[in-house]
């Protein structure tokens, strides 16, 4: 018996000393990260709303709009860790994608097209920084540097979904 409480132990499966589940804990994590997305992005809201530059406020309005998409992801996580708590599928969670088998091909085929683009995107982006190099105080350079970041990013969300297709 003493062999079943260790494997539990080790693998983690009985709830952690404060009396809830891994799962649990991490759903909580993610429930306070959630609130704190909220409340910086009302502040966003709040100082775009006195801005009167017209290139602060563009700057402050492309911020706001990553913050309402990490405040969607973080959403999206939440309602997925709690359908697997309560073993339901939320509208918005994350859980089950579906039945890709009936459009693998075209799918498989689209992705692939769109990491060329994004990559080839990061190429022409990198050269448009070094021939605007200065322009504007820098906030071309700046603009460009996250469109890149952006396109890094979309290639690695394009390659999980490559891989997730391949393997249906």
């Amino acid at each position: 018996m003493e062999d079943f409480a260790h494997a539990n132990a080790l693998f983690g499966i009985t709830s952690p000393p404060e009396g809830i589940s891994p799962i649990e804990k991490l759903l909580n994590e993610f429930e306070a990260h959630e609130a704190k997305e909220d409340r910086a992005l009302e502040l966003y809201k709040k100082t775009l709303a006195h801005m009167p530059n017209p290139m602060t406020r563009f700057l402050m309005q492309l911020i706001v709009s990553d913050e309402e998409k990490h405040r969607a992801v973080m959403h999206a996580m939440v309602s997925t860790l709690k359908g697997s708590l309560n073993w339901t599928k939320p509208a918005d969670s994350l859980e089950g994608i579906g039945d890709l088998s009936t459009m693998n091909g075209k799918l498989l085929d689209v992705t692939d097209e769109l990491i060329h683009l994004e990559k080839e995107g990061i190429k022409e982006h990198k050269i448009l920084i070094k021939e605007s190099r200065g322009y504007y105080h820098g906030v071309f350079k700046i603009l460009l540097d996250s469109i890149i970041r952006d396109s890094e990013k979309h290639v690695e969300l394009l390659e999980f979904l490559r891989g997730n297709l391949k393997s249906t």
